[in-house]
């Protein structure tokens, strides 16, 4: 894109960028997000190309609802142009009240656990995603409900004048008098009690970040967990939820993270991938009751068929490099976060070891701005872009399982889901989704997901 030969004709030389609409982010962290510099040389056949990548690298941060980027002061003789950016900052404060939903999903919530209010979590959420202008991320929680909770965490990604260095910190506590105890046909079992707690959790740790060019990320992180169950879950529940019928497990946990991505618009891509790779290591001997290690590795390709179409190919594995007996709290693999098979969202396949790979050929039937005026009360939500899309869904995916194959069937074989689905895109980060899918067993249903980042 960008040379250092004199500018010509066909080419011009950017000799100043003016930043509007910017209230609180600051100058310096929106021009580390671009990769269009001041005196930087454009070939005038890809200067529309450019603006446009700059102006998604700029929506991914999250700081912002729209960015319109125009060429200004073109001068023909010296072949200099200005170019100006235009912001609508996002609303960077959410004090929120929190009613969400405990269970995996929603389905499990409206249809296995018949819309019970018992699984809902209630509080208060305070999250500011620009506190000092420079993207640092401020979250408190309060909540309370199927999971008392109380959490405070705080990331920073420059520290002081080193753009690329970042710090983070985090401590919270909960506890459940709800507990999934155990899985058998792939469902997990749940016991509650009104008036005794049955799992206590203490996290707290922090870690530095690292941050390569645009694209390039590391992030090394260290904690300390402290988890305990009441002495019914290990009696008369499942005595392998811990190792050795403890009622404490006690570890060190370190992961360490590199992501590469240069996807073109990170809620929902169209053009390029990511690759992430995390190593983990929960337990380092300090105390028994815990001794795990994993490598998990994903790779997303974004293929644009044309300017509406475009295919998704998702691949994640992970594998134990400690392959000796696990505690069942942390014997997971499939139907728990991200990590699921669609059609299979009523079920978690548990494992040492995991692999699927998604795949979706969109198509995108809507496109606009919609300004809700003095209807919208907050400003900055006032002008929403708005896209939807069809898809078309296809997943494959197995889970090798060494310890509870004779409770649970869906384990170690390859397993099918897919089927239709609608996305909306609201706000440029604010995902839902309506997919009815079908899987390999004859079952089909209408499952709801969504992605609110903040």
């Amino acid at each position: 894109m960008v040379s250092n030969l004199s500018a010509q004709r066909d080419s011009v030389t950017i000799s100043e960028i003016i930043l509007t609409g910017n209230k609180k982010t600051k100058e310096k962290t929106i021009f580390r997000e671009m990769d269009l510099k001041i005196g930087d040389v454009v070939a005038v056949s890809d200067l529309s190309t450019v603006l446009e990548t700059n102006r998604l690298q700029l929506l991914n941060t999250g700081l912002f609802i729209l960015a319109k980027l125009n060429i200004k002061d073109w001068d023909e003789d010296t072949s200099q142009v200005k170019v100006s950016i235009d912001f609508q900052e996002n609303w960077f404060i959410y004090p929120a009240p929190i009613f969400e939903l405990a269970d995996r999903n929603f389905n499990i919530w409206w249809v296995e656990q018949n819309r019970s209010l018992r699984r809902v979590d209630y509080g208060l959420r305070f999250h500011h995603i620009n506190l000092t202008g420079r993207r640092d991320r401020l979250k408190a929680v309060i909540q309370f409900g199927f999971t008392r909770k109380f959490e405070l965490s705080y990331s920073l990604p420059t520290v002081g004048n080193n753009p690329n260095l970042g710090i983070i910190g985090e401590v919270s506590f909960a506890d459940n008098k709800d507990i999934g105890y155990k899985t058998v046909n792939n469902r997990l079992l749940f016991q509650r009690f009104e008036n005794r707690i049955l799992l206590r959790r203490f996290r707290i740790g922090g870690g530095i970040s690292y941050r390569k060019g645009i694209f390039q990320y590391h992030t090394a992180k260290i904690n300390f967990h402290h988890n305990i169950i009441d002495d019914y879950v290990i009696t008369e529940l499942n005595d392998k939820y811990f190792l050795n019928g403890d009622t404490r497990q006690r570890l060190f946990y370190f992961s360490y993270n590199y992501t590469f991505d240069n996807r073109d618009f990170k809620p929902y891509p169209s053009k390029g991938q990511i690759l992430s790779v995390t190593f983990e290591k929960e337990g380092f001997g300090i105390f028994k009751e815990r001794n795990g290690m994993y490598l998990t590795t994903s790779f997303a390709k974004y293929f644009p068929i044309t300017k509406k179409i475009s295919i998704e190919a998702i691949a994640k594995t992970r594998v134990a490099l400690l392959r000796g007996t696990q505690p069942y709290n942390n014997y997971w693999a499939m139907g728990y976060g991200e990590d699921f098979l669609r059609g299979y969202e009523f079920y978690v396949i548990d494992g040492l070891d995991y692999f699927y790979l998604k795949s979706s050929l969109r198509f995108q039937i809507f496109n606009k701005e919609i300004n809700w005026g003095k209807l919208m009360l907050i400003p900055q939500f006032r002008v929403m872009p708005f896209q939807v899309y069809l898809s078309l869904n296809n997943d494959i995916g197995i889970a090798n399982d060494t310890q509870f194959t004779e409770y649970n069937p869906l384990g170690n074989r390859w397993l099918w889901g897919g089927g239709p689905a609608l996305d909306f895109v609201l706000y440029n980060d604010k995902i839902i989704q309506f997919q009815y899918s079908f899987n390999q067993l004859g079952e089909n249903a209408l499952f709801l997901h969504y992605q609110f980042n903040f």
